[in-house]
């Protein structure tokens, strides 16, 4: 499992915020698209899970 460093940002007026990246082969992986609408929960103080709200159906395979 690779490691990263989250990013944070602070803009005046606003409150601080900070940004998951999520390495492409994942999201290849996962066929998660840009623009998904995600969910975040909390596990632990360790541990997130990443919940797709309306993830796509599996492809099904064909078997020759």
């Amino acid at each position: 499992m690779g490691q990263n460093k989250v990013p944070g940002i602070r803009s005046k007026d606003r409150a601080a915020r900070l940004f998951m990246n999520i390495p492409m082969l994942l999201t290849a992986a996962m066929d998660i698209q840009a623009g998904e609408r995600v969910r975040w929960q909390l596990l632990g103080r360790s541990d997130l899970r990443l919940v797709r709200l309306k993830a796509p159906a599996p492809a099904m395979c064909i078997k020759r």
